[in-house]
C-alpha cells in the first residue's frame, strides 16, 4: 500500500516519525515537494487507515491511499484508472492533483478520465458526494492512482 502524506512545510521529519509510530512497518520517502511524502507499508489499506485515524497527529494533514504508481503520461494513467475503476459500484468522481508536470492539466485529467470511466463502465458521476473517488496524484514524472470509498481520504487539522 502506498500512501501520499502531506504535512506543513518544514514538518516532514515530524510527519515521518508519526507515520513510523502509527504504522510500525513503513518506509517513508521524501519527494521534490516540501510537505509531500510517499509512504510504503505492507499493511492493508483498511488497517493502515484505521491506525492513522486512531493516531493523535501533530504534523500529518492529509493521507491519500494510492494503489499503483505509473509514469505520468495520460495513457499510462488512463490504463491504471480503468483497471482500478472495475471495482466501483455506485457513483464516482475523479480528483486530480498535478505537481511539477506542465504536460498534464488537473481539470483535463479529471474530465477525460471521468469520460473514459463512464464510456467503459456506464457509472453515474456525482461530483458533490460520490460513493467512490478516483484519485490521481501527479508528482513530476510519476503518478499515483487509487480508488477510495467515502471516508478513505483522511484529513487532520494541524497547526502550522
Amino acid at each position: 500500500m502506498i500512501l501520499l502524506v502531506t504535512c506543513p512545510q518544514g514538518r516532514e521529519g515530524d510527519a515521518i516519525l508519526e507515520l513510523e509510530w502509527a504504522l510500525e512497518k513503513v518506509k517513508v520517502h521524501g519527494t521534490d515537494w516540501r510537505g509531500v511524502l510517499l509512504a510504503e507499508t505492507p499493511l492493508s489499506k483498511e488497517e493502515a487507515l484505521r491506525r492513522l485515524k486512531d493516531f493523535e497527529t501533530q504534523a500529518i494533514q492529509r493521507v491519500v491511499p494510492l494503489e499503483v504508481l505509473v509514469r505520468a503520461s495520460f495513457d499510462e494513467i488512463a490504463d491504471a484508472v480503468l483497471n482500478l475503476a472495475e471495482r466501483i459500484q455506485g457513483s464516482f468522481a475523479v480528483r486530480a492533483k498535478v505537481r511539477g508536470n506542465k504536460k498534464l492539466s488537473q481539470r483535463e485529467l479529471e474530465r477525460k478520465l471521468g469520460s473514459l470511466i463512464v464510456e467503459r463502465y456506464n457509472l453515474p458521476v456525482n461530483l458533490s458526494d460520490p460513493d467512490y473517488t478516483v484519485i490521481v496524484e501527479v508528482l513530476g514524472k510519476k503518478a499515483g492512482v487509487g480508488v477510495l470509498r467515502r471516508g478513505e481520504l483522511l484529513r487532520f487539522e494541524v497547526e502550522e
